[in-house]
This record gives C-alpha cells, sequence and structure tokens, in this order.
C-alpha cells in the first residue's frame, strides 16, 4: 500500500500547517501496514522569510519517503505566494506522475494545495481526503481589493467546487466552517478533527520559569504577522495604552511586518520589542517568561468562522490569555479556556479593558490539554483517512 501525503509546510517549517502534517504522518505510519510507505511532497522551510533555510531535497525515513520542492524567494505577497505555487504545483507533478498510490491525503489552507491533490486524485482514480484549515474563498472576499475579487470569483468558485467535489472525505478544522459547506457542498462527509497541543508545549514543566528583572509585566504574541492577525491594527494603539504597566513582546514575521513597524515608529512606541521566529523547544521558554499571552485575529466576517491554532499552545501554558477574536473562535474560547478575557478585534480600548479584568495567575487546565492532545487528534484522524481506502480490510 502507498499514501501521497501533500502538504505545503513540513518540518522543519515553523507554522501550524507544519506542525499538524507532521504530526499526522507520525500516526498514519504506526496505524499502516508495516510494508505500506508514504510519499510526502512538501517545501522547502519557507513559511517565514527569516527562517528559510535548505533541507535535504529528498530524505528516506525507513517506509517515508520526502520531496522538498525548493520555491522561488518571496514575502508573503499574493503575487509571490501565486508564482511560489505554480512552481510548487509543477514539480509535485512531475514527481507524482509515474508513482501508483493507493490513497492521497492533502492539507491545504489556500485551496490550491487541495487542488493540486484533487488532480493527482482524479488522474489516478483514487481516494482522498482533504485537511481543510481555512476557506480560502471566503477570506479573499474580505482581504482582497473587492473589484479584482468579484473579476476572479467565477475562476475560483469553479476550482473550489471541482476539489471539493472531487474529495472522497473532508476534514474542517474548524467547527465554525461547517455553514459554509453546507451552503455549498451539501453532499460531502465531513469530519472536525482541530488543531490540538503538540507535545512540547506539554513537557513546559521541564522548562523553569524566568523572573524578569522588569517591573513591568510582560504580553507576547508569537506567531504569523499578516493581514488575518491584523497586529499592526492594533499592537501599537494597544501599547500606547499600557505603557506604564506592560512591555510587549512579538515573536514572528510576515506580510504585514513592515506595516507594523511603520505603525509602530509613527506612534514612537518605546515598550513594544519584535523577535524573529524560533523553533518550539525556544518559543516555550518565551511563554513561560510571560505575564499574559496575546491573540488577535483581523475584524474580517470570514474570520468568524476560524479557529487559531495559537489557542491550543497558548492554553496549555496555563497563562492569562487575552484574545481579540469573534465569532466561533470566541465561543470556543469562552466555552473551552479558563481565565481567557474577550475583546472586540481591532479595539485597543477594549483590549485594555478586559487585559484589567484577567486574573494573572497560572491557571490549571487539565481537562483542555486531554480534550485537544495532538496525539489523541491526529489518532482519530489517522484512523479516519486510511478507511476511505478501499484496501482497507487488508490493514486489519
Amino acid at each position: 500500500m502507498r499514501v501521497l501525503v501533500l502538504t505545503f509546510y513540513y518540518e522543519p517549517d515553523l507554522c501550524a500547517g507544519s506542525f499538524r502534517a507532521t504530526a499526522l504522518v507520525n500516526k498514519l505510519k504506526e496505524q499502516l501496514p508495516k510494508d505500506a510507505e508514504i510519499d510526502i511532497v512538501t517545501s522547502q522551510p519557507n513559511r517565514y522569510q527569516s527562517f528559510a533555510h535548505q533541507v535535504e531535497a529528498f530524505e528516506k525515513r525507513q517506509n517515508i519517503n520526502i520531496w522538498r520542492v525548493s520555491l522561488p524567494k518571496h514575502k508573503s505577497g499574493m503575487v509571490d505566494q501565486v508564482i511560489a505555487f505554480n512552481h510548487f504545483y509543477r514539480k509535485v507533478m512531475q514527481i507524482t506522475q509515474p508513482r501508483e498510490y493507493d490513497l492521497i491525503f492533502a492539507t491545504s489552507s489556500r485551496l490550491f494545495t487541495a487542488f493540486l491533490g484533487a488532480r493527482i486524485a482524479d488522474r489516478k482514480k483514487i481516494p482522498l481526503y482533504l485537511d481543510i484549515r481555512d476557506i480560502f474563498v471566503d477570506t479573499l472576499k474580505d482581504v482582497l481589493n473587492r473589484k479584482l475579487f468579484w473579476l476572479l470569483f467565477p475562476f475560483l468558485r469553479g476550482i473550489e467546487h471541482y476539489t471539493f467535489g472531487r474529495a472522497t472525505r473532508i476534514n474542517l478544522v474548524s467547527e465554525g466552517f461547517r455553514t459554509y459547506f453546507n451552503q455549498y457542498f451539501q453532499h460531502r462527509q465531513y469530519d472536525v478533527f482541530t488543531n490540538g497541543i503538540d507535545a512540547t508545549f506539554l513537557r513546559r514543566q521541564d522548562i523553569q520559569e524566568a523572573v524578569s528583572p522588569s517591573a513591568k509585566k510582560k504580553l507576547l504574541y508569537a506567531g504569523n504577522i499578516g493581514e488575518g492577525q491584523g497586529l499592526h491594527r492594533i499592537i501599537p494603539q494597544l501599547a500606547q495604552l499600557i505603557r506604564e504597566q506592560f512591555e510587549i513582546v512579538i515573536i514572528g514575521d510576515g506580510g504585514r511586518v513592515v506595516q507594523l513597524k511603520e505603525a509602530l515608529a509613527k506612534l514612537n512606541i518605546q515598550n513594544v520589542t519584535l523577535l524573529p521566529p524560533v523553533k518550539q523547544d525556544e518559543l516555550v521558554a518565551h511563554y513561560q517568561q510571560a505575564d499574559v499571552l496575546f491573540l488577535h485575529l483581523n475584524d474580517h466576517a470570514a474570520f468568524q468562522k476560524v479557529l487559531p491554532s495559537k489557542i491550543f499552545e497558548y492554553a496549555a501554558m496555563e497563562k492569562p490569555i487575552l484574545a481579540g477574536v469573534s465569532g466561533y473562535a470566541a465561543t470556543f474560547i469562552e466555552r473551552y479556556v479558563e481565565n481567557a478575557q474577550l475583546f472586540s478585534p481591532c479595539q485597543p480600548e477594549d483590549a485594555k479593558q478586559a487585559l484589567q479584568r484577567l486574573d494573572l495567575q497560572r491557571t490549571e487546565r487539565r481537562q483542555f490539554i486531554q480534550q485537544f492532545n495532538r496525539q489523541t487528534i491526529t489518532t482519530a484522524m489517522a484512523r479516519s483517512i486510511i478507511a476511505i481506502c478501499p484496501a482497507k480490510e487488508e490493514l486489519s
């Protein structure tokens, strides 16, 4: 049996898509027959320009084969991403064309890796399991120029219908996506396997907390700095409002980092520090030194449906959480995460008031950690993926 895994990001890349795909492959390996092979086709690390280094183009790990496609240099802009994906598409087709597979798994946030999976599944007449981490067309409606979006809409909707129509089964990473899929793609089978907590964050007790010499508290954000997060629309103003009590540390990179720096400079903000992306084990140490963990999504309608992966690792650290989210993410936090305060996205005064309501103490979240452990989630997800293969009776 041979399984093809398509993921634009894979370890050692630093992003939720990479962590998710890596954990899932490990579980597939455990559950597939010993003589099964897994072919992974991914890209060279490219999530952040500041963390882009070459690793082996081909790597074999027992029954796992990994091809890593080198991409043209890009800075996370829309045109750059289109060029990079077009290159990725052609290379993946070359790699997979001479090989036969029994099953394809594709994980995708921008639709086109899912589309690539659908094209290969169509050509080879095999089952396709899609893991959908974002609703690309719905998001573009909010972030693209309106005229440009409606010009592209027929093309994008055609790709979307083809892709989801070809899938044997679809996983939605957020329950908030279900209304969109029920509206447009009613006759599909859906799972809802969310993101989860990686083992690195469950070993946090092994890292001793540092005591900051500063009299100020530390508010920390770690992750992508893009349009979706909208940090350039909240951090400068919030930093001004809390400058006497808090230092803000931002760890990450992305398409809106320049705008963020410009907004900070314009207001002459002195209590914000920007650091480049770091590996997970280093990130845990930064979390341990923080007093409050910060999360924010831009105030676009599409983000009412998403469930940010950052919630899971933040909650696992058992630190207070300040979250500027709405829609399903807000509902999820209210239901599952203790000692988290919500505020309206892009509203700095509201954020300040929510910050003042937080209990700046460690909060045990044992039930959350048990329920959303990545190992538990990926075990069930791997089982669901394998179940769509016609040869599944051979796996018992």
